[in-house]
């Protein structure tokens, strides 16, 4: 099984300017005009432009909002460089929320990009170097 997010975003040349800036990722398909996927080393995600103001169900009271909100899904990135990987999301528009820097566990940070979807940024734990990298 592979299994691929997709990111609702205002518009696709939006979502790739973020998305390409903050963690490198590039576009390799548009198989519609709405719908684009990129991907960075073995990871891939899609972006689907949906306009805000428009209902993302059919029969949904609902409206796709851009600004920071809540959802119980979110993606992590997990990163060998923190840090730096963190500057360049902030550089293209993501926001930090809280970042945790605890001795003993690798740092995380609580980000927003810029279409308000939360996202985490975590530093590989030695654990994940060993088996993962």
């Amino acid at each position: 099984m592979k299994v691929t997010v997709s990111i609702d975003v205002p518009s696709i040349e939006e979502g790739l300017a973020f998305f390409s800036a903050a963690f490198g990722f590039g576009e390799t398909a548009r198989p519609h005009p709405g719908y684009a996927v990129l991907t960075a080393g073995e990871t891939t995600i899609g972006l689907l432009a949906k306009p805000a103001g428009t209902s993302p169900a059919k029969d949904s009271d609902d409206v796709r909002k851009y600004q920071r909100h809540w959802t119980p899904v979110h993606i992590d990135f997990r990163v060998a460089d923190f840090e730096a990987t963190l500057k360049k999301a902030l550089d293209a528009g993501a926001i930090s929320e809280q970042v945790h820097r605890v001795p003993g566990y690798p740092p995380v940070a609580f980000c927003s990009d810029p279409f308000g979807h939360g996202f985490c940024i975590v530093g590989l734990s030695t654990l994940d170097q060993k088996c993962c990298s």
